[in-house]
C-alpha cells in the first residue's frame, strides 16, 4: 500500500476525471490527503430564523407564507417563510416552472445558505432547500460539513468521497516532524488529518471554524515549515551562483546622485548603501525593496542601473503593465539621458520594425537600459551582458516569468536582482514568504509631500459628490470615480462603473468623462490612460484596475465607491494614485450603510493614516496574507491551512524547525517540502 498511486487506483477516478484534479496539483493520493478543506459548514444545528444574521451561513427550516414572481430590474421568485421566532425571504434568480409550482404557501422548506441583507428583510440568495408538505424531521449532520477547494467538473460530494477513501492510505505517511521539537500538546500527522479532513466532534465545532484547532495547528506547522525550507533551499543554490560585480560601475552613481534637483530622503540613502554593499560582490543580490506609495523607490532603482551601465553591463526594467512601463521610459530618459545612457523600448504594441531594432540593441550590447512589459522574457529577447534585472510590482509576476528573464544572462552568469513593491510587508509575513530575500524598506516619504486628506461619505450623498466633482474639474483639475464592479448584480451590492459612467455624463454633460475597467483590450486602456493622464479628459470612471497606473499629479480628487467591500491595502493602493502634485488632493470614501463593525474600524483606519506600513500591518490582521501577496505572490502555492496571523506564535518554532531538519534530517526537509510546495519547488530548479 503507497500513498503515491495516481488517483486512477481509486473507484470512481478514470482518466477524465483524473486531469480535472490535476488542475488542482492533484496527482496521487497523497496530493488527496493534503488537499484541505479550507472551510467548513456547520450543518448541526437548524437556526431559528429569529437568531440569524447577516453574514452567517445556516441551516434553515421554516413554513412558506407567500411566494410569488417579482419583476424589476431583473425577475425573481421570491418566498417568505417563517418559524414562530422570525421570517426572511428566499430569492432565486434562475428558476423553472417546476420550481414555482413546488415552492407554494403552507409547505416548508429547509435548506442551507448565506444570509445577507435584502431590501424588505435578511434573505439567502439561491439557497440549498428541500420542500415538504410537513414540517420535516431532523435534517442535521452529525459532524462539520468540510468544504473543499474545486474545479469545474468535480462537486463537493465527489472531493468528499475521493478524500475518504484516500484516507485509508494514511498510515503509509511518514510523520516528518516527529521529533523532539514537536509540542506535546499537537496531535500526530495521521489524527490531525483525520480530524480536519471529518470531524466527528461537533463540540469541537468553534475551533474548527475558527481554524484554532489542535489538529490545524498541527498542520499549520508542517506547511509553514515547508515553505520556508523551500525558500531558504532556494536561498542557499542561488548563493554557491555567482554574478558580475559592479563595483566598477560606483563613480557613475555619484554623478547622477549629486545631480539630482532633489534631496534624498534618510531612508532612500539608506537603501542606495545596501543595494550597493549587494552589487559590489560577486553573490547574487536578491532585494526587495518596499515602500510606500510616493516614497521614492524607482530613483533607488536608478542608482543601482547607473552602477550597473557605468560598470559595463547592461540593465532591465520590468514593470506589469505598459502604461508603468511606459512611465518607467519617461522617467529614466530624463534622468539618465545626460549621462549618454542609451535606452531602449520593448513592449507588445511595437511595429515588426520597431521590434526587431530594439531586439537588434538589446542582443548586440547596443542598449544598455532595456524598458518593457512581460515581452521581455519572450524567447526572442536576448541580452549581451546582463548584470540586473529590476521588477515593479513584482507579486504581479508569477515566479516562472521573473526567471525566464533572469535566465536570459550569458551562460554561467546570474543578474542581480531588485525587485520593487508599494505593498509594504509586515516582518512577519516576510519571514515566511520571501526567506529568500533581504528586504529593504523606505519608511519616509520625501520632504514637501502633502498627505492625502480622506473623508468617510454615506451612498446618500452622492449628488453633493458630483457637484464636487463638477467644481474640481471647474478649477482645472482632474478626479478618479472607482467603482468595484464592471457590470450591475443583484448579488453583490454594488455600483457598476458602466452605469455610472452614463450617470455622470448626464449630470456633468461639460466634462470629459471616460470608462476603464479590466475586460477592455489592453490597447483600449492604454489609450484612455494616456487620454487621461494628457487631460484628454476630466473625470475616469474606473474599476480597480488602475490599482497600480500612471502619475498623474493633476489628479487631486478620487471617489472611491462601496470603500467598504474593498480591502485595506487594496483602498491605499487607490488611494495612491492621487497627491502627486502641488495642490492638497482628498480621496472620499463613500460606503453604503448600515456598516458593520469590521467595515467601520477599517474605513476609520483609513481616515486616520497615510502610512502604508501601518495599513498593511493592520490589513493583515484583518484579511490575512492574500490581500497583500497577490494570488501569486512569489509564485508559491497559497496557504492551505495557515493563517500568518493567527497561527504567529508557531512562527519562532517554524524557524528553529527549520534549521534542525535542514541541518541534522536534510531527507525530512526535502520530503516535507515535496508534500506541501512540490509544485513551487520546480522553480527553484530553473
Amino acid at each position: 500500500m503507497t500513498s503515491e498511486l495516481p488517483t486512477t487506483h481509486l473507484k470512481g477516478v478514470g482518466s477524465n476525471l483524473a486531469q480535472k484534479l490535476t488542475k488542482l496539483n492533484i496527482e496521487s493520493i497523497h496530493d488527496l490527503i493534503f488537499h484541505l478543506p479550507h472551510k467548513y459548514q456547520n450543518r448541526t444545528r437548524v437556526v431559528p430564523l429569529g437568531e440569524l444574521s447577516a453574514g452567517m451561513e445556516a441551516l434553515f427550516c421554516g413554513q412558506i407564507e407567500a411566494a410569488s414572481v417579482v419583476y424589476g430590474r431583473r425577475r425573481s421568485l421570491m418566498a417568505r417563510i417563517s418559524d414562530g421566532t422570525g421570517w426572511m425571504t428566499l430569492r432565486w434568480f434562475y428558476f423553472n416552472r417546476n420550481q414555482q409550482q413546488r415552492i407554494k404557501r403552507n409547505f416548508w422548506i429547509s435548506g442551507f445558505g448565506s444570509v445577507r441583507h435584502g431590501t424588505k428583510s435578511l434573505e439567502i440568495i439561491h439557497p440549498e432547500y428541500r420542500i415538504s408538505a410537513d414540517e420535516p424531521d431532523d435534517i442535521t449532520a452529525d459532524s462539520l460539513t468540510p468544504i473543499y477547494p474545486l474545479t469545474e467538473g468535480i462537486s463537493q460530494t465527489k472531493m468528499r468521497d475521493l478524500v475518504n477513501q484516500s484516507l485509508v492510505y494514511l498510515p503509509d505517511l511518514e510523520d516528518y516532524l516527529a521529533i523532539e521539537s514537536l509540542t506535546e500538546s499537537l496531535p500526530n500527522l495521521t489524527k490531525a488529518l483525520q480530524r480536519v479532513h471529518f470531524p466527528s466532534d461537533p463540540k469541537s465545532a468553534m475551533t474548527l471554524m475558527q481554524g484554532t484547532d489542535p489538529a490545524q495547528k498541527r498542520l499549520a506547522l508542517e506547511e509553514l515549515t515547508a515553505h520556508h525550507i523551500s525558500l531558504k533551499r532556494y536561498k542557499r543554490k542561488r548563493q554557491k551562483r555567482q554574478s558580475p560585480s559592479l563595483s566598477a560601475g560606483f563613480a557613475q552613481t555619484s554623478q547622477f546622485l549629486n545631480a539630482l534637483p532633489f534631496v534624498l530622503t534618510t531612508a532612500q540613502k539608506r537603501v542606495i548603501a545596501e543595494i550597493e554593499t549587494d552589487i559590489n560582490q560577486q553573490l547574487t543580490m536578491q532585494r526587495l525593496v518596499q515602500g510606500d506609495v510616493g516614497s521614492g523607490k524607482t530613483v533607488v532603482a536608478a542608482a543601482a542601473i547607473c552602477q550597473c551601465i557605468g560598470a559595463g553591463y547592461q540593465a532591465v526594467v520590468m514593470a506589469p503593465t505598459e502604461l508603468l512601463a511606459e512611465q518607467h521610459l519617461t522617467t529614466f530618459k530624463q534622468w539618465l539621458t545626460p549621462f549618454d545612457i542609451k535606452i531602449t523600448w520593448l513592449s507588445g504594441r511595437l511595429s515588426a520594425a520597431q521590434r526587431k531594432s530594439a531586439l537588434d540593441a538589446a542582443a548586440s550590447g547596443t542598449a544598455q537600459l532595456i524598458i518593457g512589459t512581460h515581452a521581455l522574457f519572450q524567447d526572442a529577447v536576448e541580452f549581451s551582458q546582463l548584470g540586473l534585472v529590476v521588477v515593479d510590482e513584482q507579486h504581479r509576476f508569477g515566479v516562472s516569468q521573473r526567471l525566464a528573464l533572469i535566465n536570459k544572462a550569458a551562460p554561467g552568469v546570474v543578474p542581480h536582482q531588485l525587485a520593487m513593491t508599494a505593498t509594504p510587508i509586515p516582518r512577519t509575513m516576510a519571514m515566511i514568504f520571501y526567506a529568500d530575500m533581504d528586504v529593504s524598506s523606505i519608511d519616509e516619504l520625501p520632504q514637501g509631500r502633502k498627505p492625502v486628506e480622506t473623508v468617510l461619505v454615506s451612498d446618500t450623498r452622492r449628488d453633493e459628490l458630483i457637484h464636487r466633482v463638477f467644481n474640481a474639474c471647474q478649477a482645472g483639475r482632474q478626479a478618479y470615480w472607482v467603482c468595484p464592479l464592471i457590470e450591475e448584480s443583484e448579488l453583490i451590492q454594488a455600483e457598476a462603473a458602466s452605469k455610472r459612467a452614463e450617470d455622470l455624463t448626464k449630470a456633468l454633460p461639460n466634462l470629459n468623462i471616460a470608462l476603464i475597467h479590466g475586460r477592455m483590450k489592453s490597447d483600449e486602456k492604454n489609450t484612455i490612460m494616456r487620454a487621461f493622464r494628457d487631460h484628454k479628459v476630466d473625470v475616469l470612471v474606473a474599476t480597480t484596475v488602475i490599482e497600480v497606473g500612471v502619475d498623474v499629479p493633476n489628479a487631486s480628487l478620487m471617489i472611491i465607491e462601496n470603500s467598504e467591500r474593498l480591502g485595506l491595502a487594496q483602498l491605499h493602493q487607490l488611494r495612491g494614485r492621487i497627491g502627486r502634485g502641488e495642490i492638497q488632493s482628498c480621496c472620499v470614501l463613500m460606503y453604503h450603510s448600515p456598516l458593520g463593525k469590521t467595515a467601520q474600524k477599517r474605513l476609520s483606519m483609513m481616515r486616520s493614516t497615510n502610512d502604508g506600513f501601518k495599513i498593511a500591518k493592520y490589513d493583515l490582521e484583518l484579511r490575512g496574507p492574500g490581500e497583500l501577496l497577490g494570488t501569486r505572490q512569489t509564485g508559491l502555492q497559497q496557504l492551505k491551512v495557515a493563517n500568518l496571523v493567527r497561527d504567529r506564535d508557531l512562527l519562532k518554532q517554524v524557524e528553529s524547525l527549520g534549521k534542525v531538519l535542514m541541518t541534522d534530517n536534510p531527507e525530512k526537509a526535502k520530503g516535507l517540502v515535496d508534500r506541501w510546495v512540490k509544485h513551487a519547488e520546480r522553480y527553484a530548479d530553473v
